[in-house]
């Protein structure tokens, strides 16, 4: 996967990846930390973050001791953008078709009319 919109979603199709990203939306953790909640090694974990990391989805800096892993929230604007370019087209589509069935609706009720006198 060459794009990066590709490894965003293919990173978040993984639960245990999405709920990593959501509880990092609460605040920074470690490894160790994001590890608690899961039947599965650090080793695991550090995996389903490299490829979090990988996609731009998270970063790890260094505070003295812990290296806390970040939510880069921007990435959610590139997402964003995208679902938002295609809900604008389907709500276009069900404009045009909401305007054909009023057309129809009212083609109907002029027969309708036309045959009642």
């Amino acid at each position: 996967m060459e794009d990066r919109l590709s490894r965003v979603f293919a990173a978040l199709a993984d639960p245990t990846r999405r709920d990593m990203v959501a509880r990092l939306a609460v605040a920074d953790a470690t490894v160790n930390e994001l590890a608690e909640p899961y039947a599965v090694t650090v080793q695991a974990v550090s995996k389903h973050l490299k490829v979090l990391e990988e996609a731009g989805l998270v970063s790890r800096s260094r505070e003295a001791q812990r290296r806390p892993v970040h939510l880069e929230a921007e990435v959610f604007d590139l997402m964003t953008h995208w679902i938002e370019r295609y809900r604008r087209e389907a709500e276009q589509r069900y404009r045009r078709l909401d305007d054909v069935l009023a057309e129809l609706g009212e083609e109907r009720g002029t027969q309708d009319e036309g045959a009642a006198s």
